[in-house]
């Protein structure tokens, strides 16, 4: 399985504020430690505000941060919801199928299962355990 470059900044950008947990953080700011297009990380940052996750502060001293605790926070839920528009394989969408076997073929409930067996595995783990050690990523981004 491939991960979206939008699930990857979803991800990128949850672990940033989780390092940065006494204090709001800027969009541009994440922007520049990642490299990452600023305008992709607006739609980003709000989709997590919309979903909870995140708390978008407007105003010169506003920024992101979390909106719960980074312990409450599922990687499996944030990616569960980041991956919505992304089928792992044509036929897991019936109304843009052109499959001619989707029917007959136990491929398609083969890989449902081992979807779901990952997304499992990532529900045990948190954005609390992806930030554990912030003095080491911190000294990785260029901020």
């Amino acid at each position: 399985m491939r991960l979206t470059s939008y699930s990857d900044y979803a991800l990128r950008m949850l672990i940033y504020v989780a390092v940065h947990p006494d204090q709001f953080v800027t969009i541009s700011e994440i922007a520049k430690s990642y490299g990452i297009s600023k305008n992709h990380l607006m739609k980003i940052a709000n989709e997590l505000a919309v979903a909870g996750v995140l708390e978008a502060v407007r105003g010169r001293n506003g920024g992101l941060r979390l909106a719960r605790p980074a312990e409450d926070i599922s990687i499996g839920a944030v990616l569960r919801m980041t991956e919505s528009r992304s089928d792992l394989v044509e036929c897991f969408d019936p109304a843009t199928n052109t499959c001619v076997i989707t029917r007959a073929c136990r491929l398609k409930h083969l890989l449902a299962q081992a979807l779901e067996a990952f997304y499992l595995h990532l529900d045990a783990a948190t954005l609390a355990d992806l930030a554990r050690q912030p003095k080491s990523i911190l000294s990785l981004l260029s901020v």
